[in-house]
């Protein structure tokens, strides 16, 4: 009951079939925009990396920032759609992964500014 208190997600849409046959449906085509824009924000930082002329550095970024901003208008229609489910965490356990990680910056080779 606990895990189900926890969960944070939409209904999925009322048309969506319970057994999938072989043509796509929405959720399919939006699994697919998503995966894309993924690999592409994947492939657009290699670029970003390697570009050796500023304007063309700079133009990737722009590139970069709205192929990211794509990606996530994507994941968010998808879990307006109910295509998503997040699970809530309970904060004792955020705060123990906090003073964790916090505890990691002793190790960096710079002093965190």
């Amino acid at each position: 009951m606990q895990q189900q208190q926890n969960t944070i997600k939409n209904p999925k849409p009322a048309n969506e079939p319970k057994v999938k046959g072989p043509q796509m449906n929405d959720r399919d085509f939006l699994n697919d925009i998503l995966a894309t824009e993924k690999y592409l924000t994947d492939s657009i930082n290699v670029a970003v990396r390697e570009a050796s002329h500023d304007s063309l550095h700079q133009d990737y970024m722009m590139i970069l920032t709205e192929t990211h901003m794509a990606q996530r208008h994507a994941f968010n229609l998808m879990f307006q759609r109910g295509a998503y489910k997040l699970e809530a965490e309970e904060q004792q356990k955020l705060d123990q992964a906090y003073r964790q990680f916090s505890n990691y910056s002793t190790q960096f080779p710079y002093p965190l500014q």
